[in-house]
């Protein structure tokens, strides 16, 4: 009986096995997914900033986070508005407006008008009343100047994340944690390889 053995040329180099991923599957999940984390965290970072930081000073609307249940469902506590001017001569009833309520500690109201009244030196006076509430407040408010700030937009739950966001302890994570995470992607973007790359290492 005779055998016949493969015959090989010369300088011919033997055929390696192809490589095996070494990476686990949770490994090459992440891997995939932490890119797009990252993105996202950093898209949602510059989104709140330029909402709460830049477009007051560009647009002149203002930001206020609603405290109480008293405009609710509309606007629940921690929810936030994005107020506009106004022209107090504009102001109609059912208008959503902020102001500074005329007693106690003059703090700001987000109420709905449902009186308006123009006194004979036109001034404007206004009674308002909680969506939530049963009665109308017991005050009338007589807004002072030109201008009026009316409830145009309402961003839910954000001003939970404010609030979360200036406690210390995250003030402290952010101040040394955002430069790392940045840095971490800026790597991860330049050092990752193309698709072209990793075909060709297969």
């Amino acid at each position: 009986m005779t055998a016949v053995l493969p015959v090989r040329r010369p300088g011919a180099a033997a055929a390696l096995p192809p490589a095996e991923d070494t990476r686990s599957t949770a490994g090459r999940i992440v891997g995939r997914v932490a890119p797009w984390l990252v993105r996202g965290v950093m898209g949602v970072a510059v989104a709140v900033f330029l909402l709460l930081a830049v477009g007051p000073h560009l647009l002149g609307y203002r930001t206020m986070t609603m405290l109480t249940p008293s405009m609710a469902p509309g606007i629940e506590p921690g929810d936030v508005t994005v107020v506009t001017p106004i022209a107090t001569s504009e102001i109609t009833e059912g208008m959503v407006l902020a102001y500074h309520k005329p007693i106690d500690d003059h703090a700001l109201v987000t109420h709905r008008v449902v009186s308006v009244e123009t006194g004979p030196d036109g001034a404007v006076q206004i009674q308002t009343k909680g969506d939530a509430n049963d009665a109308v407040d017991p005050w009338t408010a007589t807004l002072q100047g030109d201008t009026a700030y009316q409830v145009r937009v309402v961003v839910p739950e954000l001003g939970h994340l404010i609030q979360a966001l200036r406690t210390p302890v995250v003030t402290q994570v952010l101040l040394y944690g955002a430069p790392a995470l940045l840095a971490g992607w800026l790597l991860m973007t330049i050092w990752r390889p193309t698709r072209e790359e990793e075909e060709g290492t297969e």
